[in-house]
């Protein structure tokens, strides 16, 4: 089995990242042959800053190392340190309807949040599907946010094995339902691009000034909350606390006399202690930043000798060699 998935370095890594991708990611690298890549591609999309692309890919690689990513079980790599993509990505273009990537939801969302559009956040699901065809991917694990674009892959591979042959594997996605949609600190799905992340490093301050905001309700510590599973910190704290811990502040909610800032203060202290061990691993790893270049540099070179065969078979396919 063969798992794909890649991550944008759009900006500090966050709860969302790591228990939507990462996490379920790291687990996968023990059941199969796993590519990760950095998507510094996708990042062109919505990231003009040469100097903060190469500072954030380096802070990605370092996040997804410090959080358990093995070298020597996974293939780990900088997507554009494997070009054949960008030339399957016209491969597939070619044959894509502009009805499937003008229903795409993500671009629409994007859009309407205020986000630039251009013809890269347009055609993003090509690009991915390039990203998951090219290595033979049979499993890619993804947010719910994302099952349309693999769904996407899905009907672009089939379009092109009937006209060109069978030339793709089709994928299949993989998504932890649970943990499918982490919460922001507004309530709505944490995201970079709406400013409600919570990291997973940074600041220790800024980081409990994050959680202490999360949105509450007018109700007062007193009254019970009878929808306490609804509760933003508790839906964190499911993730980040062990079961018992979270069970016990939710009751308590539920029955009325916890205080908002107490549980607020519970969901720091788990959170920081979760990635305690990770943090350690980071900072040793910032002060070896030619073992993380060596990582990428190897992982690309595996990488790519796979997309040029991948490559090779669609272009004898259509035509093209």
């Amino acid at each position: 089995m063969r798992i794909l998935s890649g991550i944008q370095p759009s900006g500090a890594l966050h709860l969302g990242n790591y228990f939507g991708m990462m996490k379920p990611a790291i687990e996968l690298q023990e059941k199969g042959e796993a590519f990760y890549f950095i998507a510094d591609y996708h990042s062109m999309t919505s990231l003009f800053d040469p100097a903060v692309r190469r500072q954030n890919t380096l802070d990605v690689a370092l996040d997804f190392l410090a959080c358990g990513l093995d070298p020597k079980k996974a293939v780990f790599f900088r997507q554009s340190d494997v070009p054949e993509v960008t030339e399957l990505t016209w491969l597939l273009g070619t044959v894509t309807p502009m009805g499937l990537l003008e229903r795409c939801h993500s671009y629409k969302d994007k859009v309407a949040k205020g986000v630039s559009s251009n013809f890269g956040l347009f055609a993003y699901p090509v690009l991915m599907a390039a990203d998951i065809l090219i290595y033979d991917s049979n499993v890619v694990p993804v947010g719910l946010d994302q099952k349309q674009h693999v769904e996407v892959t899905r009907d672009i591979a089939i379009k092109f094995n009937e006209q060109y042959g069978q030339t793709f594997i089709i994928p299949e996605p993989q998504i932890r339902s649970e943990v499918a949609k982490v919460p922001g600190i507004d309530g709505e799905k944490m995201s970079k691009s709406y400013g409600n992340t919570i990291e997973i490093f940074g600041d220790e301050k800024v980081l409990r000034k994050k959680v202490m905001s999360i949105k509450m309700d007018s109700r007062t510590p007193q009254e019970p909350k009878p929808d306490a599973e609804k509760n933003l910190a508790i839906q964190l704290l499911k993730l980040i606390a062990p079961a018992r811990v979270a069970k016990d502040h939710e009751d308590r909610l539920r029955a009325g006399g916890l205080g908002y800032g107490d549980l607020k203060k519970a969901v720091f202290d788990n959170y920081w202690n979760y990635f305690a061990t990770a943090r350690a691993r980071r900072a040793e790893l910032a002060a070896n930043p030619d073992y993380v270049q060596q990582v990428l540099t190897a992982g690309a070179t595996k990488a790519r000798s796979l997309a040029q065969q991948v490559l090779k078979r669609a272009k004898v396919a259509s035509g093209l060699s």
